[in-house]
C-alpha cells in the first residue's frame, strides 16, 4: 500500500540508497512525495537508480570519511532546503571467517563503514533537524547485532553498535521532535550476498522460521512508517523484521 503525499514537503537522505534496501526506501519515499538525496560511493549505481526514480538528488559519499559526510550534508541541505529524514543503509559484510582468523585490517574496514559511517551521518544530519524542530532517523542494523552470527564477528559487532548508538541518540533527542529508531532485519537477498560465502547464506536461511529471505519492499514498508509523522511516540527503539527469527 502506498500513501500519496505522505512525505510531501519532506527532505530525505538515504545512504547506500543506490541499491538493495536503500534503493527500495528511496523509491518509496519519493513515490510518497519526499525529495530524496541518495548518498552512495558508486557513481554507476547512482546513475542506474536515477534512471529508475525520477527527481532523485545524489551525492557521491564515503560514509567512513567524516569530511565527505559533512560536505554531503551541507550540500544536500543547501539544495533541498534542509534535511528532515535520514535512513542509514550503507554497509558491508566483511569476510566470513572465525574471530581468531579475522584480519585486523578487514575488521577496521567493517567498523569504519558500519559503525563510524552511521555515527558520521547521524552527527551531520541532527543539527539540520534541530533547526527545524522535527526529524526522523532510521538506522539499519541487523538481527546479527542482537544474536551474533558465527563467522561474521565484525558485522555482528558493528550492528550491535548501531543498536547502542540508536538508543543513546534517541534518548538525547527525546524532547526535540526528532525520533531515532533502528530496524533489525534477518537476511534479505540483495547484492550484499555477493560478499558472503554460500555456507553463510545457507546458515542464515536455516535460522528463519518462515523459510525464506525477506524482500526489500517489506523492509522499506516498515522503515517508511518509522520516517512518517505517525511514528511520533517511538524513539530509541529496535524493530525486528526477521520472519520469526528474533527471540527477544
Amino acid at each position: 500500500m502506498r500513501f500519496d503525499g505522505r512525505f510531501s514537503g519532506r527532505r530525505a537522505v538515504v545512504t547506500g540508497g543506490a541499491s538493495g534496501i536503500g534503493l527500495a526506501v528511496a523509491s518509496r519515499l519519493a513515490e510518497e512525495g519526499a525529495r530524496v538525496s541518495v548518498w552512495d560511493r558508486d557513481r554507476e549505481q547512482i546513475e542506474a537508480a536515477k534512471s529508475e526514480i525520477s527527481g532523485l538528488y545524489d551525492e557521491v559519499v564515503d560514509v567512513s570519511d567524516w569530511q565527505s559526510v559533512l560536505a554531503a550534508a551541507d550540500g544536500t541541505a543547501k539544495i533541498l532546503g534542509g534535511i528532515d529524514i535520514l535512513v542509514t543503509s550503507a554497509a558491508i559484510t566483511g569476510p566470513n571467517t572465525t574471530t581468531w582468523e579475522y584480519l585486523p585490517e578487514e575488521w577496521r574496514k567493517v567498523i569504519d563503514v558500519n559503525v563510524n559511517g552511521v555515527f558520521h551521518c547521524n552527527k551531520a544530519a541532527v543539527p539540520h533537524m534541530l533547526k527545524a524542530g522535527w526529524g526522523r532517523i532510521v538506522n539499519i542494523a541487523s538481527i546479527a547485532g542482537k544474536e551474533g552470527n558465527p563467522n561474521a564477528p565484525a558485522y555482528s559487532a558493528s550492528k550491535a553498535a548501531v543498536i547502542g548508538l540508536t538508543k543513546s541518540l534517541g534518548k538525547e533527542l527525546a524532547q526535540s521532535g526528532i525520533t531515532v529508531n533502528c530496524v533489525t532485519p534477518a537476511a534479505v537477498r540483495t547484492a550484499i550476498f555477493k560478499q558472503m560465502t554460500q555456507q553463510h547464506i545457507d546458515f542464515m536461511l536455516s535460522k528463519i522460521p518462515m523459510g525464506r529471505f525477506g524482500e526489500v519492499e517489506e523492509i522499506a514498508a516498515l522503515i517508511t512508517w518509522l520516517c512518517s509523522e505517525e511514528c511520533s511516540f517511538t524513539t530509541g527503539a529496535v524493530f525486528d523484521i526477521s520472519g520469526g527469527r528474533a527471540t527477544y
